[in-house]
């Protein structure tokens, strides 16, 4: 008697082949997941790099920012230390004003006949050369134009007066004198000026 063929004996080829299949197909879908999973990996790298660059950019400005202010406020100290006193000085410069009157207004031979007017001019003048003395050490300074080219940042022009021989411009009579505060006016100078022929 033949022996019949078992019915299971082509099966375990069949079986073999089976999972080899589903392997080859296991390993195609991985892959389909794995580019997907790496693009989607690379949109999310290239997403965060665009965020920290603008952050960045941002932390960059606010740095800036934070300097420009610093740098303001430490001008804004140094120009209110520097002319914190240009009231106080504007309320002196009358004082000043009128101790030169006082000097100009004594006549030379009056002095010189009066010993007790002689006294008295001394100390009015030893007083203003002090309160200008403490002008310049705080950088109050005194213009006296004459001679120099008029600036309308500096003086003020009171009337021109032709046939002075000077040329146009020219500063020829100081009758108030100007006071500048570090290089900032205080008051201008009222002056004379040159006509032009």
């Amino acid at each position: 008697m033949s022996p019949e063929p078992r019915p299971d004996a082509t099966e375990p080829e069949t079986e073999g082949l089976e999972p080899a299949v589903e392997g080859v197909a296991a390993t195609e879908s991985e892959a389909g997941d794995d580019g997907a999973a790496l693009a989607e990996a690379q949109d999310r790298i290239a997403a965060l790099e665009a965020e920290t660059a603008k952050l960045k950019d941002q932390a960059l400005r606010a740095l800036a920012e934070t300097e420009n202010i610093r740098r303001r406020s430490e001008r804004e100290r140094e120009d209110t230390a520097k002319f914190a006193i240009s009231s106080f000085a504007k309320s002196l410069l009358d004082a000043a004003d009128n101790m030169r009157r006082a000097i100009d207004a004594v006549p030379a031979e009056a002095v010189e006949q009066d010993q007790a007017l002689a006294t008295l001019m001394d100390g009015v003048a030893a007083t203003e050369r002090q309160l200008l003395a403490a002008f310049e050490r705080n950088g109050v300074t005194r213009i006296e134009p004459v001679g120099e080219v008029f600036d309308p940042n500096f003086h003020q022009a009171m009337f021109e007066l032709p046939g002075s021989g000077k040329p146009a411009g020219t500063i020829i009579q100081v009758i108030q004198p100007g006071y500048v505060l570090q290089g900032r006016l205080l008051r201008p100078a009222m002056v004379g000026v040159a006509k032009g022929e």
